[in-house]
């Protein structure tokens, strides 16, 4: 039986505009139309995103002067600070990001051709980490690994 390295399903407690509502609050600040929109927007699908990209999806909501730029960029940083955004690599000066609220521990393997993401989850690394740490006496509070190279859809364009 081969090994299923896919991160399954998500499930999560609390939706993440609760669970940003909550963060917010507890800084007193308060879940403005226009952060919602974008916590709406960044987790109606799980896909890897910059800032750009995160724009044009929201660019007739920005022309109608509903959300805005600046807005944006500050969200993203405060959904970074809650733990609910990461940012995994810079890709030509932007910062790429994923999801880290609800999402398992996962690693990634980069195309350096076309760009793509690929996750994945692997208890053997997890399981070597572990022994690497134990060996050192290290205490583990996450890992990463970013595997780079060139996908099978690339490699065939060749």
């Amino acid at each position: 039986m081969p090994d299923d390295f896919s991160l399954g399903s998500v499930e999560t407690k609390i939706a993440p505009t609760e669970r940003f509502a909550q963060f917010l609050q507890a800084r007193g600040k308060r879940l403005t139309r226009q952060r919602r929109v974008i916590v709406e927007m960044v987790f109606s699908h799980h896909d890897h995103f910059d800032a750009e990209e995160l724009i044009d999806h929201l660019r007739p909501l920005i022309a109608a002067r509903q959300v805005s730029r600046p807005t944006i960029y500050r969200t993203l940083g405060e959904l970074i600070d809650a733990r609910m955004l990461r940012s995994i690599m810079t890709v030509s000066g932007r910062s790429v990001y994923e999801h880290d609220y609800g999402y398992p521990r996962h690693d990634h393997l980069h195309c350096q051709t076309c760009g793509r993401l690929i996750e994945f989850q692997c208890e053997p690394i997890v399981r070597l980490c572990e022994q690497v740490a134990r060996e050192h006496d290290f205490q583990v509070a996450g890992h990463r690994v970013f595997v780079t190279g060139t996908c099978a859809a690339c490699r065939q364009k060749r």
